[in-house]
């Protein structure tokens, strides 16, 4: 009320000033705006200079990002209202709010120690927001006992802030033992110490005090939320749902990524269909659970509904969701869409865009796009790399993803788990055993540990090269218990050296490890076949049947006329089957240079 007061007993001059610092305002106008200011002497005027350092402060210069919070200060330092506290608490905040935690330190400190300046509750509340944002737990007990020393522990606002930075840097203790000495506590009181002990991981004690707490809003209820998904407290996280006296789109997509990365996409589903209201963030969500969990046809569905029953335009999230699906149904048309839409939305300065985008079009087989687009990113991250060389193995271009490699590694890059699981691939599909063997030995020189999936190609390569003594050996010896995975890829090895022994006795611990898959047995029954041992084959059929290992019905996709059909074995009741065959049928007989199709 006091500075509505004093700003009607300003001059035109001042009113003017003020009115030109609300306005959208750039570097340039800016120091126009300070050159008013001294031209008129309005610097004595504590409010207005306080509205040009906020206003400076907040500045974002596309050049000089850092260009307004100097200027600020600099203007701060030479102010003639040396120990007003909101102008200083104004200086404090600026400095805050462009994550200059060390300047909003040093500037209470220097003021304390060369001024007069007296903090009142406003200024331990800043300095306690930015120990909590810098995670910087020594300076925020260092403001805590500040805080007691001069009197302000039984302020509301002051009291908790700390709760809130205490519980920020993981120190749910000390923010309880606050929380409980607290002789008022606000509904943000209870939040922040809720939020922290959700962040920690303890549900346990969340759970009690959020209970105990009088009026309970959607903020702490998504926090519950969001803390029983993560630890995959799918039931608590829906218990606490269905509570909800008021849900929001936060708290009904928090529960549908739950559901998702849980592997419960129907549940997701249902959810989703059910939201009385839907943003960009459920869409993405819903969408990239169906990538997640391998259906990708349903994820493209869902995509190609959003375009057409919403105003909703896909955003880096969603393209980088939707992109692997499309990778993985061979959609080219509509991944061409993609791209161009990309292009249009400026979208190809986002490395994880283009990165996404690269990896579509080598799985797709257009290995020459994938090879321009990938020189052409702005920037690259390792991902990018790997995008690229794990592209160039599944399309059989080993010798060229190795070169790659050897590029990304002259260009400074470092290589992860991801990228040398490329390039064992490429060795793999390529038979490249000593090189195989060179780059499985050298992850230890690049400081990483191979993990079983580097373990499981191994495998496969020595496999595939016929070298099974040596494959199972490294089977035997790998730090890991061997999954199934590399149990069957190691069966598929022996049937292709018709090792019959050695599959039958591989086939008895995968049987035990995985007795529903009907791969496995497939391998060998097919095996004993080609040695004419039927005897053996009905052995295997009757164990398949005991097992409950029936075999899947193929099936396969691809896209037509922009269209991704979808067609299973077996299936007799296709509108154009007889065309199909007919067109199988020439196909067989062209291959076997029967006819001719020109």
């Amino acid at each position: 009320m006091r500075e509505i007061m004093q700003r009607c007993l300003w001059s035109s001059t001042e009113r003017k000033c003020l009115y030109l610092l609300q306005q959208r305002n750039t570097l340039a106008s800016i120091l126009q705006l300070h050159a008013f200011l001294l031209r008129n002497a309005l610097e004595t005027n504590v409010n207005l200079l306080t509205k040009f350092i906020t206003t400076c402060g907040s500045l974002l210069a596309s050049r000089n990002p850092l260009a307004g919070i100097r200027h600020a200060r600099r203007v701060f330092d030479r102010r003639p209202n040396r120990d007003d506290a909101f102008l200083c608490n104004s200086m404090i905040k600026a400095h805050v709010a462009m994550r200059q935690f060390v300047e909003s330190f040093t500037l209470y400190r220097d003021l304390r120690r060369d001024t007069d300046f007296v903090p009142d509750d406003y200024t331990f509340t800043i300095l306690a927001k930015s120990c909590g944002l810098k995670m910087a737990i020594w300076e925020g007990q260092e403001v805590h006992g500040h805080v007691v020393k001069i009197g302000f522990g039984l302020s509301l606002h002051v009291a908790t802030a700390l709760v809130d930075m205490y519980a920020k840097n993981g120190k749910t203790g000390s923010a309880r033992t606050l929380f409980d000495e607290m002789t008022e506590r606000s509904e943000v009181s209870w939040t922040a110490l809720i939020c922290g002990y959700v962040r920690s991981g303890d549900m346990s004690n969340a759970r009690l005090l959020f209970d105990q707490m009088p009026v309970k809003d959607s903020a702490v209820f998504n926090a519950m939320i969001d803390g029983y998904v993560k630890l995959g407290g799918m039931g608590s996280a829906r218990n606490l749902f269905d509570e909800m006296p008021d849900r929001n789109v936060v708290s009904w997509t928090s529960m549908i990524y739950g559901y998702c990365h849980n592997g419960d996409v129907d549940s997701a589903r249902l959810l989703f269909d059910a939201m009385p209201e839907k943003n960009l963030f459920s869409w993405n969500a819903m969408i990239g659970g169906y990538c997640q969990n391998k259906q990708p046809y349903k994820a493209l569905r869902l995509f190609q509904e959003m375009q057409l029953t919403t105003s909703f335009e896909p955003d880096e999230v969603t393209l980088v969701s939707i992109l692997p699906a499309i990778a993985d149904l061979g959609a080219l048309d509509l991944g061409g869409w993609v791209h161009r839409f990309v292009r249009g939305r400026k979208f190809d300065r986002a490395t994880n865009v283009c990165t996404a985008l690269v990896n579509m079009y080598a799985k797709c087989g257009e290995i020459t796009k994938a090879k321009r687009l990938f020189y052409d990113m702005p920037e690259k991250e390792t991902a990018s790399w790997n995008a690229l060389i794990y592209g160039l193995a599944v399309n059989g271009c080993a010798k060229e993803a190795l070169e790659i490699f050897s590029e990304m590694l002259h260009e400074g890059y470092e290589p992860n788990e991801i990228t040398m699981l490329g390039v064992l691939s490429a060795c793999n599909h390529s038979g490249l055993v000593e090189e195989g063997k060179k780059w499985f030995k050298a992850m230890e020189e690049f400081g990483l540990t191979p993990k079983i999936e580097h373990y499981g190609c191994m495998v496969d390569l020595l496999g595939r090269a016929g070298c099974l003594e040596e494959a199972e050996k490294l089977i035997e010896n790998m730090p890991y218990k061997v999954n199934g995975i590399i149990l069957s890829s190691f069966l598929f090895a022996c049937g292709c050296s018709k090792d019959i022994m050695r599959a039958k006795r591989v086939l008895n611990k995968a049987a035990k490890m995985e007795p529903w898959n009907d791969g496995n047995y497939v391998l060998l029954r097919n095996l004993y076949a080609t040695e004419e041992r039927w005897g053996d084959v009905e052995e295997i059929k009757g164990l398949m049947r005991k097992n409950g290992a029936n075999k899947e019905v193929g099936c396969s996709v691809i896209e037509i006329d922009g269209r991704v059909r979808e067609f299973v074995a077996g299936d007799r009741v296709h509108p154009q089957l007889e065309a199909m065959h007919l067109t199988l049928e020439h196909l067989g007989k062209h291959m076997k240079g029967q006819i001719n199709l020109n």
